[in-house]
């Protein structure tokens, strides 16, 4: 699903930085989620998700097929 979120961020050609502000956190955060250093819960990730635009359970249901 990581994987998932890292192309729906660059499919939105947004940094990790703007997804950090989106989100309240920093950018630090957003590169430790994305390089598997943190784990993100349910409800970080539809958080995270909806602050890339993308929808959260496409993205799961894309990540059930792989």
């Amino acid at each position: 699903m990581i994987d998932g979120l890292i192309a729906a961020r660059k499919a939105a050609n947004l940094t990790q930085a703007e997804v950090g502000h989106r989100i309240g956190q920093r950018q630090t955060f957003v590169s430790k989620l994305e390089l598997g250093e943190r784990r993100l819960d349910a409800a970080e990730f539809v958080k995270v998700s909806r602050a890339i635009g993308a929808d959260p359970y496409k993205i799961m249901r894309e990540a059930e097929l792989d």
